[in-house]
């Protein structure tokens, strides 16, 4: 259902996503040479597509009233699902991981467009806590809700395996939670918890190595392994984080040109078009070019909390703060990897990395902040605030 526009769109945000769709094509561009020697434009040209496939979505989306979601919330839940179980039984296998299906003309990833419905069916649960923070005792329930409702698709991505998914749709429930109605005691309650797991698997992985095998894949703790010790491993497991650190450190203030990346152009840094995106950014556009990438994302993330704080629903609110940690989580994630502060997971840089799932579903999510932006009015949280 259309509506008729109230504001107009975001100048700010459309800028934003101009000047990252330039530096999609010139990584994307420069990234790709080495796959694609006869035809130096494939993969550009197919990004190219792709935006304009993305962006004529996110302005569908956007004219569509937001509102109406909460009636398709729960069967946006249950279809990404099932989609997610078609993946575990017919889904197409590459590089080990169980993750896309097969539709003829292209492939889908169903994990990407969970983590929208994910969002949305969250924020829908959310935004029934309307009134002042509750109590840990009137919490536990909200939050075990929206745990368990994290962990089916968690658990279902974690196994193809995707790790670097799974953390993401972990990122979207504890990012909803922080800003959600429930107590501050919960939310330390959580975090502790999330705290002791993580220590736990620290210590089964240095002292019950037979344990973390069986919960981890032989090429998970490869990439572990290559994380903590680059320098050891740098001929197997540590080799795509070593190429593409060194990458990243040459390319020094002003980068050494398009095309001119030395470890990019001869073919040492792998999937420098996808996953290793930053690291093209990084050794070609330099400090000056990455951290200009960085400010860029920064800038989107304030913009989107901007609009948050003007929705006039805790919907569109808790819209907009999914739609927050689902970008962050991934470029946090994606340049962490690249620069050694995490481990490598195979996640893509939102709006820059090659690719059609990943992309489409930042648009669509990005559609929905405008959708709430064009709902929005000029009171924040009053007492005008529809419930």
């Amino acid at each position: 259902m259309n509506r008729t526009n109230t504001n107009k769109p975001d100048k700010l945000l459309l800028f934003l996503l101009f000047c990252l769709f330039i530096f999609s094509l010139l990584a994307v561009y420069s990234g790709s040479g080495q796959y694609v020697q006869d035809n130096p434009f494939y993969f550009v040209t197919n990004q190219f597509i792709w935006y304009l496939i993305g962006f004529s979505l996110m302005i569908g989306v956007a004219k569509f009233d937001y509102e109406l979601l909460r009636i398709w919330a729960l069967p946006l839940y249950i279809s990404g699902v099932i989609l997610l179980l078609l993946v575990h039984f017919f889904g197409t296998e590459k590089n080990g991981s169980q993750r896309w299906i097969n539709l003829g003309f292209f492939e889908i990833q169903p994990s990407e467009f969970m983590k929208v419905f994910l969002i949305i069916y969250i924020s829908f649960i959310l935004s029934k806590k309307t009134h002042l923070k509750s109590t840990i005792k009137d919490s536990v329930p909200l939050a075990a809700k929206t745990l368990v409702y994290a962990m089916i698709p968690f658990l279902f991505i974690f196994v193809q395996p995707d790790l670097g998914s799974a953390l993401v749709i972990l990122g979207i429930a504890a990012s909803l939670l922080v800003v959600s109605k429930i107590s501050f005691k919960m939310i330390f309650l959580l975090a502790s918890c999330m705290a002791g797991v993580f220590s736990f698997l620290i210590y089964l992985f240095y002292f019950k190595h037979e344990l973390i095998s069986q919960i981890l894949k032989p090429h998970q703790l490869s990439r572990i392994y290559g994380w903590l010790e680059p320098g050891q491993y740098a001929t197997n497991y540590g080799y795509q984080l070593q190429q593409a650190m060194m990458g990243i450190g040459s390319g020094q203030l002003t980068g050494k040109g398009l095309e001119n990346g030395v470890q990019v152009q001869s073919g040492k840094v792998p999937e420098a078009h996808t996953d290793f995106i930053f690291a093209v950014i990084g050794e070609e556009f330099g400090f000056i070019g990455s951290s200009l990438l960085i400010l860029i994302y920064f800038l989107l993330i304030y913009r989107i909390m901007q609009i948050a704080l003007r929705a006039n629903t805790y919907f569109g609110a808790y819209i907009c703060i999914g739609t927050i940690g689902l970008i962050s989580i991934q470029v946090f994630q994606n340049i962490g990897m690249t620069i050694g502060l995490m481990p490598i997971t195979g996640i893509a840089l939102p709006f820059i990395s090659y690719g059609g799932s990943a992309l489409l579903t930042n648009f669509i999510a990005l559609g929905l902040v405008f959708s709430v932006q064009d709902g929005s009015k000029e009171y924040i949280f009053s007492e005008n605030q529809i419930s």
